[in-house]
């Protein structure tokens, strides 16, 4: 293990597998995020960079990305947008979750994120998963539903 640095911690809390890019023109991220021959790690970095950006723009952007190949990576995009928790993700998040050709690890992430959003609109989705017979996506529902439930009891106190 060579060096002393320690990982930076997002704005989100988090350590993220890739570190953003310093620039963040979105049509430039776009096209690297899109493109199956980049290297993993640099779209990785894309993903993080979009994140940050924070603008609706590019939320579509990320949206757009669950078109792509890799599983890790749209797994890694539901997180994100868990992270940000903007509505504006909530359609596109419902249709990846209710793809049941889609792999698991991406249906599971979708739904924490929803969960995360807390947009009362996935609620009934995320209802009707509760009885799926992959428990990673059941129980994935679950945990969703019960943040969800918790983050409207605190906002509730807080009114």
């Amino acid at each position: 293990m060579g060096g002393n640095s320690i990982p930076e911690v997002s704005e989100y809390g988090s350590v993220d597998p890739a570190p953003p890019f310093d620039k963040t023109d979105i049509v430039v991220l776009k096209s690297l995020l899109l493109d199956e021959n980049a290297r993993i790690f640099e779209r990785m970095r894309a993903i993080f960079s979009l994140r940050n950006d924070r603008s609706e723009k590019a939320i579509e952007v990320l949206c757009e990305a669950f078109q792509a190949k890799s599983v890790l990576l749209k797994h890694e995009i539901a997180y994100v947008l868990g992270q940000m928790q903007d509505s504006n993700a909530v359609p596109k998040l419902i249709e990846v979750l209710s793809d049941e050709k889609e792999h698991i690890m991406v249906r599971h992430e979708a739904a924490e994120a929803l969960g995360a959003i807390g947009d009362v609109s996935a609620k009934s989705i995320l209802e009707r998963y509760l009885s799926d017979s992959n428990p990673e996506i059941s129980e994935s529902c679950e945990v969703a539903l019960d943040l969800m439930s918790i983050c409207n009891i605190n906002s509730q106190n807080l009114g």
